[in-house]
């Protein structure tokens, strides 16, 4: 009939900051709007009551929280109308939360085979160098259900050079490793933008503050920022107004 029967299903997208999940509750929120879909925000910070989950068709939430849902023998009735669990930067599962990953997809494969309900699940991630290992683990069929878009899809082309380490001690290998992204940050500074990617938010602290500190001992700052320039003036703003001790430190530099 063309209409969407929004008491038969429940989409669950997983994110892991709560940053993610609000951005993700309106942005999905808008695109689903003219369906009668209701997107809703489950957090620690954003709880929902049982009314509002019954008329709530996408529910975003971090891993934590639905592992605490799933695990709740009085929930069974709404997570029993699942049909799609969505888990963006499923890479995670290499960092401290990867185990509460483990769990919910775990869970969720023993519970569709159980019932003899199909729940698709699908993984996310733009760094994700093992995804057929990940692809198995989330049982995807490997020859209609893995989707790779390498450089070829990218509107403005990216040029891709590896470099070997040879070094077996993994304190070397992190500073030479270091020492490499360095000296690719000193060549294009100043050109334009640079990304750098680790497999985890601690790695990003520590790489962050690798680069700052050698930034600092060559004098080498000035050519990613101007001094006393508008962007400086922000982010020194912002490390002041900041709680996380780890931003406070890095975001003036």
């Amino acid at each position: 009939e063309g209409k969407v029967k929004l008491d038969e299903f429940k989409i669950i997208y997983v994110a892991p900051m709560k940053s993610l999940v609000q951005e993700m509750v309106q942005n999905f929120g808008k695109r689903l709007a003219n369906y009668g879909i209701t997107v809703a925000e489950m957090t620690g910070d954003h709880q929902l009551n049982r009314e509002q989950i019954d008329n709530t068709q996408v529910i975003i939430c971090t891993p934590e929280k639905w592992d605490i849902v799933t695990r709740k023998a009085g929930e069974k009735t709404y997570t029993q109308l699942v049909r799609l669990i969505i888990i963006d930067e499923i890479h995670i599962l290499h960092d401290d939360r990867g185990p509460v990953l483990e769990s919910l997809v775990a869970r969720t494969v023993r519970y569709s085979e159980s019932s003899q309900q199909s729940i698709r699940i699908v993984g996310l991630s733009a760094t994700l160098p093992n995804y057929h290992d990940v692809a198995c683990f989330i049982r995807v069929n490997p020859d209609s259900g893995i989707f790779y878009f390498d450089y070829a899809y990218r509107p403005v082309p990216l040029e891709q050079q590896f470099i070997g380490i040879t070094e077996k001690k993994p304190l070397k290998t992190i500073k030479i490793m270091n020492d490499i992204v360095y000296e690719k940050l000193i060549e294009n500074a100043g050109r334009s933008q640079i990304l750098v990617f680790v497999h985890s938010r601690k790695e990003t602290v520590k790489t962050a503050r690798a680069i700052r500190d050698m930034c600092l001992e060559k004098e080498t700052l000035g050519l990613f920022m101007r001094n006393e320039s508008a962007s400086g003036e922000i982010l020194k703003s912002e490390a002041d107004q900041t709680r996380n001790s780890e931003l406070k430190d890095l975001l003036p530099f």
